[in-house]
């Protein structure tokens, strides 16, 4: 397994970090498409034994179910000093009106139940999983340094907002003497690249992790979405599923089949090359609900695009609408 230096931090991690969104019972309130328990135990076997040290999850996803199948199946394949474990923190936990958001009790009590749920005593990184347009940033980053200095959260990180907002957060953390964020975790692929505008420079420059969630569109540049409106059980229930289906993501698409023809690939395979070739992504998500998926993704890591290549799957693109920041 290849492995590459989280940003700036020293920290050691995988190039590829297992989504675990994928797991719990299907039905669910969040996530009804997701694999149940038993079926996913070969996914955290094979990750641990393929080298896979990263590990995402999120106290939203089935709210807090998904953290605790995680937790279990770490507990028994991996050496809990051996792995980067990330959680997040923010979206809806269920109808309460304190059970969501950024206020310093949300955060506080959050990362003491999502612990209890992984069965740990730390996360390695905990990810504001979408801003609190109603907590002031100076309550979430006091918060969030108040859980790093108790030693429950080793980094705090950022998800999808815009590039000003995350520079202000950091610049406001470095000016407070707190620990600033480590890594963004972005909605980046060959079919949505607005990132590439401001965020991922800015990212570079700063030595911040670069952590991409839906590096294959959803599945969409997989082919789980074809043109006849057939497509697999997640691209038919998954709320997000509907991003991807344009003129132009289909000619993107197009293209990533031809390469993976040339190749002798999978589509999801160029689709993860691409998304690996970049300089400044360091660990894309790879959500697998069948295990083949996930062994694409590793195989991915094989996968060598010439410059030809990737110029041919990058200039169908066209600037479209932000995605991701809700």
């Amino acid at each position: 397994m290849q492995t590459t230096m989280l940003g700036h931090t020293g920290l050691t991690v995988s190039r590829l970090c297992l989504g675990c969104m994928s797991y719990g019972t299907p039905g669910g309130p969040t996530h009804p498409w997701v694999v149940p328990e038993k079926e996913a135990e070969p996914f955290f076997r094979l990750a641990v034994e393929k080298g896979i040290n990263f590990f995402d999850t999120a106290n939203h996803y089935n709210y807090g179910e998904n953290e605790e199948i995680t937790g279990r199946m770490l507990k028994k394949y991996a050496r809990r000093e051996e792995i980067v474990v990330a959680t997040k923190v923010g979206l809806k936990m269920g109808e309460g009106v304190n059970r969501r958001g950024l206020s310093r009790k949300h955060i506080i009590e959050s990362v003491d139940e999502s612990l209890r749920r992984l069965q740990m005593d730390h996360v390695d990184l905990l990810y504001v999983h979408r801003l609190d347009p109603l907590t002031s940033f100076e309550e979430m980053l006091e918060a969030l340094d108040f859980v790093v200095r108790q030693g429950k959260v080793i980094y705090p990180a950022a998800s999808s907002m815009w590039a000003w907002q995350f520079a202000k957060l950091r610049e406001m953390q470095i000016a407070a003497g707190f620990a600033p964020f480590v890594a963004m975790q972005n909605f980046y692929n060959l079919a949505y690249r607005e990132e590439e505008r401001e965020m991922m420079p800015y990212c570079a420059e700063e030595g911040v992790a670069v952590v991409p969630w839906s590096p294959i569109g959803r599945g969409f540049l997989a082919g789980n979405k074809p043109k006849d409106g057939k497509g697999t059980n997640r691209a038919q229930t998954d709320k997000n599923s509907g991003l991807f289906g344009t003129k132009q993501d289909y000619a993107i698409l197009d293209r990533v089949q031809k390469v993976a023809e040339e190749l002798g690939v999978s589509a999801a395979q160029v689709a993860y090359a691409w998304v690996l070739s970049n300089d400044y992504v360091t660990a894309p998500i790879v959500g697998a609900t069948r295990l083949v998926q996930l062994e694409e993704a590793i195989a991915a890591l094989d996968v060598s695009l010439s410059a030809g290549q990737i110029k041919r799957l990058e200039s169908a693109y066209k600037p479209r609408s932000v995605m991701g920041h809700q």
